[in-house]
Formats: structure tokens, sequence, C-alpha cells
């Protein structure tokens, strides 16, 4: 995050993902959608896992900053920038393919919405973890479609654009 083109780049995706997060919507209190990963996992693949993991974090505490819904739990901060190393580590660098973002939609999937926030809701409302493994999964798989439909089709029109090449210091903006 050395160039200030990055750092701007990634405060705009932070503030994107913050009002994303604003729209989410609470099914109840352990099971939300929202879409503010999309911001998360774009910078991921802009600029690499740190600065993705970075995004993620900032995300995460800004968006509680400017709209509590709860206690503040940093194990989501932990997994939001989970979130957007694991974007980072499978897109950065990478042609955007149908397979590569459904499997690092998969994996996030898996390892953080369903594994990671589930442990995560089950030690903040003292709920049990395999109960709460059963409806997670269900919206998980739900989502997996849309998330990957959304994600590709956002990285191929900033790929479009040539915004990606733009981003990653291979242009000017």
């Amino acid at each position: 995050m050395k160039q200030v083109s990055t750092i701007s780049f990634a405060g705009l995706l932070v503030a994107i993902s913050v009002v994303l997060a604003f729209f989410k919507l609470a099914l109840t209190e352990t099971l939300q959608v929202s879409f503010a990963f999309l911001p998360v996992a774009g910078g991921g693949m802009l600029f690499g896992p740190v600065v993705g993991g970075i995004i993620g974090a900032v995300s995460d505490v800004a968006g509680f900053v400017m709209r509590p819904t709860g206690p503040f739990f940093p194990g989501f901060t932990v997994s939001a920038m989970a979130t957007g190393a694991l974007f980072g580590q499978l897109l950065y660098k990478k042609p955007v393919t149908v397979s590569r973002v459904l499997t690092a939609c998969v994996l996030n999937a898996v390892l953080v919405n369903w594994m990671l926030n589930t442990l995560w809701l089950s030690l903040m409302y003292g709920n049990g973890f395999i109960v709460l493994l059963g409806a997670r999964m269900i919206k998980n798989l739900i989502l997996l479609p849309i998330d990957t439909a959304l994600l590709f089709s956002l990285l191929k029109l900033l790929e479009r654009f040539r915004f990606i090449n733009k981003a990653k210091g291979n242009g000017s903006f």
C-alpha cells in the first residue's frame, strides 16, 4: 500500500462496502443476507491478499462505527479480513474465469460464512454451533450462485473497461 492511488482506491472500496452493508436483509438474529463482500472481494482481486484483508477489516470496523446493529465482536472482523485475503489469494493477478470465481466463492462460503461466522454467532448468542449450521448452510447454498454470478459479472465489467489494469498500476486513472 505504498502508492497513493492504491490507498485511495482501497478507501473507496471500504466506503462502498459500508454503504452496501446498510442494505442487508436480516432474516433472523443469526441469519442475514448482504452483498458488502463484493467490494472486499474486488479489492482482494485488484490489490492482493494483504490489501484485500485490510479492506475487509477496515470495512467491518467502519460499518460497525457508522451503524452498529449489535455488540462489536472482533471475530467478524477476522472473518471480513479472511474474506479479502481469500479472494486476493485466489484471484490476484489471475484471469477472471467462472471456475476461479466459483472456487473462491465456494471457499469463502464454506470456510468464512458457514464455519467461522457460525462459530462467532454461537459464541455471541450462546446457541449451539451444530444447531446454527443447518440454517446457515441452506442460506449459503442459496446465495452461492447469486454471489458467484454477481462477483463474476462485476469483475468482467471492470476488466472490460480496463479498470483492473489501471487499478493494478498498469495505467493511470
